[in-house]
């Protein structure tokens, strides 16, 4: 299984919206999205890759409050030992009037 798919399953089985790369219907009051950032084999032994690793980004929307979605994903995350190796607030979108949470 790849991370995408397990991002895709946790936060399905959190009830978050979520798309991949972007949400192109109607977008409800709070979702997710993820964007798939690299895939590498940084780790090898004898000259064959012994760890591929993925990163991912996702990106809370949000017309509200996010703190809660936020602490949710992340301890979601941690309870399943993936590595957080970055949170900051984007700011707030003008233009679609979402707060943006990476």
């Amino acid at each position: 299984m790849s991370l995408l798919s397990d991002l895709k399953s946790i936060l399905d089985g959190m009830s978050v919206p979520n798309r991949t790369g972007a949400y192109t219907d109607l977008p409800p009051d709070q979702y997710v999205t993820l964007v798939p950032l690299s895939d590498e084999f940084d780790l090898y032994c004898d000259n064959a890759p012994s760890v591929d690793i993925e990163a991912v980004r996702i990106s809370i929307y949000s017309k509200t409050n996010y703190n809660a979605l936020k602490k949710g994903i992340i301890s979601a995350l941690l309870v399943r030992d993936y590595t957080i190796t970055d949170r900051h607030y984007v700011g707030y979108e003008s233009d679609i009037k979402y707060h943006h949470y990476n």
